[in-house]
Order: structure tokens, then sequence, then C-alpha cells
């Protein structure tokens, strides 16, 4: 952290030191205005819009590459996640019982509305589905 500091610091003096310096040679008119020439080919233009026009277009598709990525990982993750913690549930809830597992019975009220409950996932889950298709 500190070492990344300096380098800041370090190469912030730098700029300040080269822009003061060209500041006191313009002040005192020492500088030389110099025309740079590039080579002006038409191959060299067409190439140059040839890897630009590449470029976003592979620059796009990684991007969207990296979306999906991040997006089915962490979908992944969450459901791994989610199985983990339904194991450690039933672990822990046999260790408590001491590896007997007894369950109580339900009133058939509440195993009615349980069905009921469940149907309507069902359902839920098909209209989801049909609509993503």
């Amino acid at each position: 952290m500190y070492f990344l500091l300096i380098l800041f610091f370090t190469s912030l003096l730098g700029i300040i030191f080269m822009i003061g310096k060209k500041l006191v040679l313009l002040k005192n008119g020492q500088i030389l205005s110099r025309e740079e020439t590039f080579l002006k080919a038409p191959y060299l233009e067409e190439w140059k819009h040839l890897t630009v026009k590449n470029i976003k277009k592979h620059g796009y598709t990684g991007l969207v590459a990296t979306i999906r990525l991040y997006v089915r990982s962490s979908n992944l993750l969450k459901n791994k996640y989610q199985e983990v913690k339904i194991r450690i549930k039933n672990v822990r809830e046999k260790s408590q019982n001491g590896g007997l597992s007894e369950k109580k019975e339900a009133s058939k009220f509440l195993k009615m509305i349980s069905e009921y409950k469940h149907k309507i996932r069902e359902i839920k889950h098909k209209i989801h589905e049909e609509e993503n298709l």
C-alpha cells in the first residue's frame, strides 16, 4: 500500500517538474514550435479503421461473455450455497435427534394447504418457463 503511494507521489512530482520546466522555458521564449509529420498512407488508414472496428466488435463480445459468466457463476454459487445449507441443517437435525428422525403427523388441513401451495408453485414454474421460451 505504501509502495503504491510512494510511486504515485513520485510520478506526480516528476510530472510537476517537467511541466514547470516547460513553463520556465516558455516564459523565456526559448521553446521552438516543431511540427511532427507522420506517414500518411491510405493502407495505414484502412488498417487503423479495420483495427478499431474489430476491437469494438470483440470488446462487445468479450463484455457480453464476461457478464454471462458472472451471472451464471453467481447463480451456481447461490444454488450450491443453498444445497450446503440444507445439508448442514439436515445433519444438525439428525445429530440433535440422536440419529432418529421422528416426524410428527400433520393435520389434514395443513396437508391439504401444503398440497395446494405445491400445485400453485408448479403452475407458476411452468408459466415462467413458457414465458422464457
